[in-house]
């Protein structure tokens, strides 16, 4: 009793605190200071690149049931014993089920077939049944069949879709005897078990996308902030991939960050990579515009970049964004910095992700913008 009394104080003494704290601003302050950690293990030394997989096609066959046996006894005493065909075992069913184990489909391969029933044999053994394949896939998966209608949302963890049914076992002969008919010579055939084509998508790709023309450094910028190993190379080139890496701040928040393949003109028309790009940046929570200072005339790149945005349509161009001016380590993009700011007449961060200016400053603009987002969230709700 005594010790419940002390725990009902302690409880009453914590919520005094706690609203005094809400009242001087102690809490919102210590939020808005959350700093990220930096990495302090050394990258690996795997040569190729990891790949993020957010969009997969997949076919999903069902195994086939056990074929039923045709058999009759014959014993020492009694050669007639009668039929003793034993049934198929049913086949396995495929099944995708939400996990917090993965965070990608790198893993699902393009044909995930289940295995098959075994076969019914003598003295009325039945076959066994085939175990399911169980395919883990990360929570908010949406699955679209193939006429891209949607068919199943894995929104919460555990949560499993039935992809494909495997056939039921067949019969063997010693079902099919009546009074009539006291030795049949019939069994079933295991039928094959249900193929269906899927489209598998992520509800949420990344935290944050890096959204930006080819060789502005978004590939630069995302090796200098996580420990992903996107390319870089001093010679133009553009990805095809997405690459995912991951920032970590003292306050236990981890943010997801993409580096998204190049934007280029008309991609809203499918140029380029066009659609393809336009669903990873809609799949992300936060579009970071990189900007190339260097570049002759950069503050026409977020316009056409937002032009690109509006005529995919959606609520991609209203998403929360953050502008960042790459390249001011080099001397064209100093001296186009302050134009930039002036024409774009929005908060523009200067940065150079290739000498790591302004990193920390560009790390806790994401923490406070990602923060608002979700408390504009929470308010809607």
């Amino acid at each position: 009793m005594l010790f419940s009394t002390g725990r009902s104080v302690l409880a009453r003494a914590l919520s005094d605190i706690s609203a005094n704290w809400k009242q001087s601003g102690l809490i919102a302050t210590y939020c808005q200071s959350a700093t990220a950690l930096r990495p302090k293990k050394a990258k690996s030394q795997r040569k190729e690149a990891q790949y993020f997989s957010d969009a997969k096609r997949v076919r999903a066959i069902g195994g086939k049931g056990g074929d039923g046996c045709v058999s009759f006894l014959q014993l020492w005493c009694n050669e007639r014993a009668g039929p003793d065909g034993g049934d198929g075992g049913h086949g396995g069913h495929v099944v995708f089920q939400a996990s917090n184990d993965v965070r990608n489909f790198n893993h699902v391969g393009s044909v995930l077939k289940a295995e098959e029933g075994e076969r019914g044999n003598a003295k009325d053994c039945h076959g066994k049944n085939a175990k399911h394949t169980v395919i883990k896939v990360p929570i908010g998966t949406i699955i679209r069949n193939a006429q891209g209608i949607i068919v199943g949302d894995l929104a919460q963890a555990d949560l499993m879709f039935v992809a494909a049914r495997g056939g039921a076992g067949g019969k063997g002969n010693r079902f099919f005897t009546t009074d009539k008919e006291t030795s049949p010579k019939v069994c079933e055939y295991g039928p094959n078990g249900e193929d269906f084509s899927y489209i598998l998508e992520l509800r949420s790709m990344a935290d944050v996308g890096l959204i930006g023309y080819p060789n502005a450094g978004k590939s630069t910028l995302l090796n200098a902030l996580t420990r992903a190993k996107p390319k870089v190379a001093p010679y133009a080139f553009t990805t095809l991939r997405p690459h995912l890496g991951t920032v970590q701040y003292d306050d236990h928040i981890q943010l997801t960050i993409a580096d998204l393949p190049g934007l280029v003109p008309d991609a809203h028309l499918n140029k380029g990579l066009g659609i393809q790009f336009l669903k990873h940046a809609e799949r992300c929570t936060l579009l970071l515009f990189v900007l190339d200072a260097s570049a002759s005339e950069p503050w026409t790149h977020y316009g056409q970049l937002m032009h690109e945005l509006q005529q995919f349509g959606g609520r991609l161009a209203s998403r929360p964004q953050l502008v960042v001016a790459n390249k001011l380590d080099v001397k064209e993009g100093r001296e186009n910095f302050e134009e930039l700011q002036r024409r774009l007449e929005k908060p523009v961060l200067g940065i150079s992700a290739k000498m790591g200016q302004n990193l920390e400053q560009l790390l806790r603009s994401i923490r406070k913008e990602y923060d608002r987002h979700k408390a504009q969230e929470r308010a809607l709700r």
